[in-house]
């Protein structure tokens, strides 16, 4: 499937430059699977980003102190909000996976009814005359 965009220009730009997607018929399944690998990657980043902050904990005063201490309080909140997000990213993949796919068939469908219904021997240019 291929999408084209213009974007708009800059201000003191003349022409827009075009930008194309070329999806493949396996990219956005390729691309669910990755990112479902990231999801359980995410809390243990978080975990470890805690625990290698941890030797600085005593040196922090005031609203640098009060930040980490929110930060590492709610980890398990910023992780379970990261996941949803990307729950949500991956239900708007799987979507757009579905409409491709649903796209493709029916354009095939279509383009097979077409040609049975074409008069080909229309077409045909034989010696007159």
């Amino acid at each position: 499937m291929i999408c084209r965009h213009q974007r708009q220009p800059p201000i003191g730009e003349e022409e827009a430059t075009p930008v194309r997607f070329d999806v493949g018929s396996q990219t956005l399944s390729t691309l669910t699977r990755q990112t479902q690998g990231a999801s359980g990657d995410l809390g243990a980043l978080i975990k470890q980003l805690i625990a290698a902050a941890q030797p600085l904990e005593g040196k922090f005063n005031g609203a640098g102190k009060a930040a980490f201490d929110s930060f590492k309080a709610r980890s398990d909140e910023i992780t379970a909000d990261l996941n949803s997000s990307l729950s949500a990213i991956l239900g708007g993949i799987a979507g757009m996976d579905t409409a491709l796919v649903q796209g493709e068939t029916e354009m095939a469908d279509n383009s097979r009814t077409s040609l049975g219904a074409a008069n080909f021997d229309a077409a045909r240019f034989g010696g007159r005359g």
